[in-house]
């Protein structure tokens, strides 16, 4: 406490209104938006590990029953969380002529999403999507697949293998990330100390290993992001007919 009595007095005077500011940010409503912004706050400060509805409720200055009345359960907050971001994702005009050019930049565009907030691609796995805006990339995601001929079926399959990779390939970087904040995950490896693990293996048990050794670790993550996704692409033929 300030030994001055004029401080001490100013400081009386200043605790009403810091409580009475406090007190304001309480109780403005709590609503899906909120939830939402809250969620998202609480990945992108400390990784999607770390989401609960309890955590969730407590960035907002309340406890998990004011979040009922507008969630039903975790899961509901993973799908706002995936809608929130898919609302970002902009979606070409399907052109029959570049179809695999342009499901490249969607999927990019969710892949550079994912990564701006560690793990939260973990919510777009194993879910059934209700949010308007994810059902409106799907929607987007189909429509380019169809304007390049191919076949209804083979598209939403594509569609969901295509989707699940991106998830995963997000998941693996935010991973490796999280890991290599822990000085004791050392088998977490450099380019050059894989690339000496692998040529010191033992050329009777790992020839071919050894031998391309340099082949295997090349190029970046975004790179073999590209590659998977156009590998996934060009096996994709047009229907007969």
């Amino acid at each position: 406490m300030p030994a001055d009595p004029r401080q001490r007095r100013a400081a009386r005077h200043a605790q009403p209104a810091a409580e009475a500011a406090v007190s304001a940010q309480r109780k403005k409503p709590i609503t899906v938006e909120r939830i939402t912004d809250a969620a998202l706050e609480v990945v992108a400060t400390e990784g999607y590990d770390a989401l609960t509805i309890r955590r969730v409720a407590a960035a907002l200055g309340t406890g998990p029953s004011s979040l009922y009345a507008h969630i039903v359960n975790k899961d509901d907050i993973d799908d706002l969380l995936i809608g929130r971001l898919y609302a970002e994702v902009i979606l070409p005009k399907p052109n029959s002529d570049a179809w695999r050019e342009q499901l490249l930049g969607v999927y990019t565009q969710i892949r550079d999403l994912y990564l701006k907030y560690p793990g939260v691609s973990r919510a777009a796995l194993a879910m059934v999507p209700t949010n308007l805006e994810t059902l409106r990339v799907g929607e987007g995601i189909l429509a380019i697949l169809l304007a390049g001929d191919i076949e209804p079926r083979a598209a939403g399959w594509a569609r969901d293998a295509m989707s699940l990779y991106v998830s995963a390939y997000a998941l693996e970087k935010s991973l490796v990330q999280q890991r290599r904040k822990h000085q004791d995950q050392d088998w977490v490896l450099g380019h050059e100390e894989l690339l000496d693990r692998f040529t010191a293996l033992p050329a009777e048990k790992f020839p071919l290993t050894r031998r391309h050794a340099s082949e295997l670790i090349s190029g970046s993550g975004h790179e073999r992001f590209e590659f998977t996704l156009r590998l996934l692409m060009n096996d994709l033929q047009p229907a007969a007919g």
